[in-house]
Order: C-alpha cells, then sequence, then structure tokens
C-alpha cells in the first residue's frame, strides 16, 4: 500500500506540471451498489502516486461520493439483453471522444481489490495493456489462444477507436462470433500487451485452493509485489467480506465465512459491513 501521505504530497508537487491521468470504472444496474465505487476511489487514492481523476461511467448517481465525477454510459443502442450480457458497454471508452477525457486511462472493474502501487499500470507502455486469461482446467485439454481480459485495462483516450467502431458497425456479427467482449477487445486492439507476471492476480484462480481441498484450506492472502486482485466471477468481493461463517461460491470454488484481507480492505477504505 501506497503511504496515503506520501502520495498526497507527490500529488500537490506534480498537479501544476503533470496531466492527471484517468481512473475509470462502469457502474449500470443492481448488481453493484454505490459503496463499490466508493470503496474503489479510497483505494485508488491510497494506491497511486499521481495526479489523477476518478470517473464512473453510470446509469446511475445515487450515494456515490462528491470525488467521483459522473458521466452518462455512452449511449450504443444494444437493447436491455445485449446491454446486459458480457461487459459490453465496456467498449464505449474506446470513442473517439469519451466525455472530453483525455490523456492515459487505467480501467477497473468494480469487483477487484487493490493491494499495491498502480502508477506502473498507468504508465506502462502499449497500445491496449490487459490481463492476459487464465486458463480453467478444461482449457488444458482443448486448443489453447492467446485472449485478454478486461477486467483491468490501460490506454491512451482517444486513440483506440477501431475497437469500438468496428463493432458498431456489424454488432449483430459480434454476438454471433464473440462470447464476450474481452475477446473482441482482443482480436481488435492495436499493439495489445499483458500484463507482467504476478502484478494482476485472481482470487478463484490464484489464491483458492483446488476443488474440494478449499473446503478445508482458507484463501491465501496476495502475494509480494501483487498490485490487484481481480474477482471475476463467483464469488464477488462482497460475498467474502462478512464475517458470520456465510457459504459462497459454488461447488468448485466455495468457501465460507469472511476472507481477512478482503474484509480488512473493504472495511478500511469505507464500506458498510453486511454483517
Amino acid at each position: 500500500m501506497v503511504d496515503r501521505h506520501k502520495a498526497r504530497k507527490m500529488n500537490d508537487m506534480n498537479s501544476a506540471t503533470e496531466e492527471p491521468c484517468v481512473i475509470l470504472c462502469m457502474k449500470w444496474g443492481t448488481l453493484y451498489g454505490p459503496d463499490y465505487v466508493n470503496v474503489l476511489y479510497a483505494a485508488v487514492a491510497d494506491n497511486i502516486t499521481i495526479p489523477f481523476r476518478f470517473v464512473c461511467l453510470t446509469d446511475d448517481r445515487t450515494g456515490l461520493r462528491p470525488e467521483v465525477e459522473c458521466f452518462d454510459i455512452p449511449p450504443m443502442d444494444l437493447g436491455p439483453d445485449r446491454f446486459a450480457f458480457g461487459g459490453w458497454p465496456k467498449l464505449s471508452v474506446f470513442a473517439r471522444d469519451l466525455c472530453g477525457l483525455k490523456g492515459r486511462a487505467l480501467f477497473v472493474d468494480l469487483d477487484t481489490i487493490i493491494v499495491g502501487d498502480i502508477t506502473p499500470m498507468v504508465q506502462m507502455e502499449g497500445g491496449v495493456c490487459l490481463i492476459r486469461e487464465w486458463r480453467r482446467f478444461a482449457d488444458y485439454f482443448r486448443k489453447w489462444g492467446v485472449n485478454g481480459m478486461t477486467s483491468i485495462f490501460a490506454f491512451t483516450l482517444g486513440e483506440q477507436p477501431q475497437i469500438l467502431q468496428k463493432f458498431m458497425d456489424d454488432p449483430d456479427y459480434a454476438f454471433a462470433n464473440y462470447r464476450s467482449e474481452q475477446r473482441w477487445v482482443t482480436d481488435t486492439a492495436h499493439d495489445m500487451r499483458f500484463w507482467p507476471e504476478g502484478w494482476v492476480v485472481s482470487f478463484k484462480r490464484n489464491l483458492l485452493a483446488p476443488p474440494l481441498l478449499n473446503r478445508v484450506i482458507p484463501p491465501k492472502s496476495p502475494p509480494p509485489g501483487a498490485r490487484i486482485v481481480a474477482f471475476h466471477g463467483e464469488p464477488r468481493p462482497i460475498h467474502v467480506v462478512p464475517d458470520r461463517g456465510q457459504r459462497w461460491g459454488n461447488w468448485s470454488r466455495y468457501g465460507r465465512g469472511a476472507v481477512p484481507f478482503v474484509r480488512d480492505y473493504w472495511l478500511r477504505y469505507g464500506g458498510s459491513d453486511p454483517a
């Protein structure tokens, strides 16, 4: 964790000469409440050493803290079913002009835990920098391609408009041939790069014990050098915050009660206690 007083001092020193980066998140529907955005803002502020703007693209600004800059999610005319499935609204951030925002941006999913300095992630060179998809068990028995995951990705605003434009030119083709927006990004991004090994770890792939063993072995804490823990799919962070012995996950990604580092993170950065 970056020392917040040191980071604030560095922000003050650099703000006059350095263009702030943009930390982006997106919230639509009811799956994620305002706590997710507010906690993420506090965690970013505590783990970055350069000036930043925190922007939430959303359909509901209720309950969001005043430091969060809110903009409407750019219209994509997908219809409610397509809009909600697979994260396709994320493609809107690749518009040639996104709400007048400029500079380097880091998009962060709301179901993400920041555990280290994210400054190098914003500053990493490349067209689109994203997660290399973690292998599932079934992937070891079939052809394995190179695919990116868009839980956390960096890019320069306005410099990858083809990602959105090609989709909008023929969305029917995209939905017929792609399971999710992240594979679309993998195929249409220019100068795609992956985060260095260990920067982003998966809760369910890297920290949770294998099936059956996870019934007796608790989840591990993030390793040294990790900057972000991604909660892609089940369980979500809010499921492992309560400390009441609740079951969470599913038969293969199983656990009980609070995961200490997640509970500490959630409460430390202002999240309400579900217990």
